[in-house]
């Protein structure tokens, strides 16, 4: 697996954020993009991924707690997972930016397609006994493998570029951020990540130059 690059300051103390509108953004959105590299790593190791996950709603608190488990029994295949997390992260975050600017996305179609396949690998339908549902979704060999809580990323980010809310997504507008979004706003002109940090700074910072 190729590397993703390294942050250069950490901060697991930090709380996440889920303002990107989607979970595949919102992982994205772990640590700050700045024009000099990475910095503020909310996800520093495989248990804040878990606990990113648990919180963006995609897996429940007891699978988060048996892959914690399963981690600190199997430490080796945990680094390999949270190293499977950053590539992913790194791959989405030039996908993204490069819808949202127009910019060329390089090989990041191809990376995201590699991944997405794997990931599809594991899809399947699994009967249910609810209502008239015949069938859900679910993944094979979800109980074995550690790298699990990446798929439903993949699929949902699938989702979102097959969307029609694709052409809605965003680069934060603040310098040093480089945080995603889905402008849900009425008017289509959300600027910020949220406004009561970017978006204030960046108004402080401007309001600062006039005087």
């Amino acid at each position: 697996m190729r590397a993703a690059p390294e942050a250069s300051s950490f901060r697991p103390d930090q709380p996440f954020k889920l303002v990107g509108g989607d979970p595949s953004l919102d992982l994205v959105n772990t640590v700050t993009w700045t024009g000099n590299g990475l910095v503020n790593e909310r996800l520093t190791d495989y248990e804040r991924l878990t606990r990113w996950a648990e919180e963006a709603g995609l897996v429940p608190k007891a699978e988060a707690r048996r892959l914690r488990r399963a981690a600190a029994a199997r430490p080796e295949a945990a680094r390999e997972a949270y190293d499977a997390a950053r590539w992913l992260r790194w791959v989405l975050q030039r996908l993204y930016t490069s819808l949202a600017t127009d910019e060329p996305a390089g090989s990041s179609w191809d990376e995201f397609n590699e991944l997405l396949s794997e990931a599809l690998r594991r899809l399947r339908l699994a009967p249910v006994r609810q209502g008239l549902q015949a069938a859900d979704w679910s993944w094979r060999g979800q109980e074995e493998s550690l790298d699990s809580v990446l798929w439903p990323i993949l699929w949902s980010a699938a989702a979102l570029l097959t969307s029609e809310e694709a052409e809605r997504i965003r680069v934060c507008g603040a310098p040093d951020c480089g945080w995603v979004y889905v402008d849900r706003s009425r008017n289509g002109l959300r600027r910020w990540c949220e406004m009561e940090t970017c978006g204030t700074q960046e108004k402080s910072r401007r309001r600062r130059q006039k005087e």
